[in-house]
């Protein structure tokens, strides 16, 4: 699969997929920096050592360039990191297989994206989304023509 391209200034407004998750007993947060280990802990867990890499990045982000999915008790069910290892990309982000079909992957690509609109930025890339159906459903994104592999597969084949 190849990259997608969104229009930060065209997003929906992410208030009703929060309303849900709410509703349910979820929240959507910034981790703040003593969060770190944590966090780098659980997505490594959930997610393997190179998205733990980038959950580690986001923390050198100021404000921190990700957010968490939580649950009533504080307890992290999801994660959603941008602007990490190539400036302007969503990604990685992740919902832990417990806790899916709930609306948190919806809600926290919404407020990661709002979060690179805030920043200035105009479009965002999600690279090898895995998911395209999921992603231009929620945002709009469209296909970037001769994407694959991208950066990620050019640079980390190097790796």
């Amino acid at each position: 699969m190849g990259d997608l391209l969104v229009k930060l200034y065209a997003l929906p407004d992410p208030a009703p997929s929060l309303a849900r998750i709410r509703a349910a007993g979820y929240d959507i947060r910034r981790p703040l920096p003593p969060d770190r280990r944590a966090v780098v802990r659980w997505v490594e867990t959930h997610f393997g050592e190179r998205w733990a890499g980038e959950a580690e990045t986001a923390f050198s982000r100021g404000p921190v360039a990700c957010h968490l999915a939580v649950d009533s008790a504080g307890g992290i069910c999801g994660f959603a990191c941008h602007d990490v290892t190539f400036r302007g990309f969503f990604g990685p982000a992740g919902v832990a297989a417990e806790a899916r079909g709930r609306g948190l992957g919806t809600a926290l690509l919404l407020r990661a994206l709002h979060s690179l609109g805030a920043a200035g930025y105009a479009y965002a890339i999600i690279g090898g989304s895995g998911d395209d159906a999921f992603y231009v459903k929620a945002t709009g994104a469209a296909p970037i023509a001769d994407s694959t592999p991208g950066p990620y597969g050019i640079w980390g084949a190097q790796t």
